[in-house]
This record gives C-alpha cells, structure tokens and sequence, in this order.
C-alpha cells in the first residue's frame, strides 16, 4: 500500500482584502478627494477668464433673444386676438343691420298687402254698391 502524506497542506500568506485603514483614515481620504474635485472645479470656471465671460454674455444674449421672440409673438397673437374680436363685432353688427332690413321689408310687406286688401274691398264694396243703385 502506498502511504499518504498526512501532513496538512500549507496555505500561502495572503494579503487581506482589507487593508485595515480606520474609518478616520477613510473619511480624511474622502474629505481631500472632495476638496481636490471642488478646486479643480473652481479652477475651471474662473471668474476672470475671459472665455467664460464672453461665454456668459452669448448666454445672455441668446436668452434676451428668445425673449425678444416670445414677447413679439405674444404681441402678434393679442393683436390677431383683437382684429378677431373686431371682425366678430363687426359681423354681429352686420347681422343686427340684416335683421333689421329684413323685418322692415316684412313689415312693409305686410301694410302693402293690408293696403290692397282694403283697395279690393273698396272695390267690392262699390261694385256691389253700384248694382244696389241700379236695381233700385
């Protein structure tokens, strides 16, 4: 038989995957990143550059721009509102006037058709007024 060695099988030393730094240590870590990020950052957007100045004043000016635009549209849809609102008058005086005609029409529609109503009658009156008289 053959024999086994029995001995156990040494592990390698590893190195921890925690590198054992405190929490203190961490949070400094943390905090100088944090300051690092904000410098750069400052650093980048100096108030003197003259770029980001004339950055600025094009941002600006787009911005008014578009304003400008607004503002005129506004200006052009309250001026179309209110040439509506003059045509929509104007149309109701026009059917108000219309109205009026056509009632003055019936109207003297209807005393010409009296008047010849009371012209025939007139008539018809004196023809049997007439025939009255010669029959003695």
């Amino acid at each position: 038989m053959s024999s086994f060695n029995k001995t156990p099988l040494s592990r390698p030393q590893q190195s921890p995957a925690f590198k054992g730094d405190s929490f203190n240590q961490r949070m400094n870590a943390s905090g100088s990143a944090k300051e690092a990020m904000l410098a750069r950052f400052r650093s980048k957007r100096d108030a003197d550059d003259p770029a980001l100045a004339e950055q600025q004043a094009a941002q600006v000016a787009v911005s008014e721009a578009r304003e400008a635009r607004q503002a005129e549209r506004r200006a052009v849809r309250e001026a179309e509102a209110a040439q509506q609102a003059v045509e929509a008058e104007e149309r109701k005086v026009q059917a108000a006037q219309q109205q009026a005609a056509e009632a003055a029409r019936a109207a003297d529609e209807l005393v010409q058709a009296e008047t010849l109503k009371a012209d025939q009658k007139a008539a018809r009156d004196a023809r049997y007024a007439a025939r009255k008289a010669r029959r003695g």
